[in-house]
């Protein structure tokens, strides 16, 4: 296991200071802010240790109300919305400077069984047949400083043009982005902790698929935006140690909003979770 996947398991590791009460961390790097995805997994951990095994969760809605700040705890607090026969719903605040800046309602159901269909995978090569995205952005960009390129916990590995090819080359823009990703490392056998990897990556691509579309690009100096809501809905068990295709798309964009969708299948086929998210799109004239 490497040890940027390391950091991020103990992040998920939530201390808990009361009934109800979790404090999480943020990791030690120049950030202005908190990563998105990193506050949702650690509020969906928060969750689902306040609900019996036998309840996985199947669906989480969510909305980033205010930066996250990089330099002090995170405090969330759980409310036992309902515990049911069959579902069990969690409402979490995450807490900081005494405002809240992220709210999660997550569902849990007990499994059972019934009708069952699904959308097909897309027809895409294999992932190890692909570049890695740090070997991709050495191709753009050159040797790149060793804070860019150390060892991530996600693997991504780019179908589609990345957002900075595709604003260098005006062909390369496109309406869909198709991502194989998996957590760098073998992961124990523990249901939420795999759906909560997959929460944190799930927010490391989506609205690049806004951007793609536009042939705009994080960083490029003209570009601004953030997260502003999050929903995924978990439909079948899966590893997010073992490569998992994140199919996206972006049906609109206006009102200084973008909303991205996406669908993540194993590499059998078997699509395992839906996502959708807008997000704030500011593009200046600089």
């Amino acid at each position: 296991m490497n040890a940027a996947l390391k950091e991020l398991l103990d992040l998920l590791d939530l201390e808990q200071i009361e009934v109800n009460i979790f404090r999480g961390r943020s990791p030690e790097e120049r950030q202005q802010r908190v990563f998105g995805g990193q506050v949702a997994g650690q509020a969906l951990v928060a969750a689902g240790r306040t609900v019996p095994e036998d309840r996985q969760v199947h669906s989480l809605h969510a909305y980033f109300i205010r930066p996250g700040d990089p330099s002090v705890p995170i405090v969330y607090t759980v409310d036992r919305v309902r515990d049911g026969r069959s579902f069990t719903t969690r409402r979490v605040s995450a807490v900081q400077h005494g405002k809240i800046i992220f709210t999660l309602s997550a569902s849990f159901q007990i499994a059972e069984d019934g009708p069952s269909h699904q959308a097909p995978m897309p027809e895409v090569p294999d992932p190890e047949s692909l570049p890695t995205f740090q070997e991709r952005m050495e191709r753009l960009f050159g040797k790149l400083d060793n804070e860019f390129m150390r060892k991530r916990p996600i693997d991504l590995r780019h179908v589609t043009p990345l957002t900075w090819e595709a604003a260098r080359d005006p062909e390369l823009v496109g309406p869909e982005s198709l991502v194989w990703l998996r957590v760098d490392g073998e992961l124990p056998d523990d249901p939420l902790l795999h759906v909560c990897l997959m929460t944190y990556a799930s927010d490391m691509t989506l609205l690049d698929t806004v951007l793609l579309n536009h042939g705009l690009a994080w960083g490029d100096r003209k570009t601004m935006g953030a997260s502003l809501d999050h929903a995924m809905w978990f439909h079948r068990p899966f590893r997010a140690d073992r490569w998992l295709l994140y199919a996206q798309d972006t049906p609109n964009a206006s009102g200084a909003r973008g909303l991205a969708r996406g669908q993540v299948f194993t590499q059998e086929g078997e699509l395992v979770v839906s996502v959708v998210q807008e997000g704030l799109v500011r593009v200046t004239d600089s």
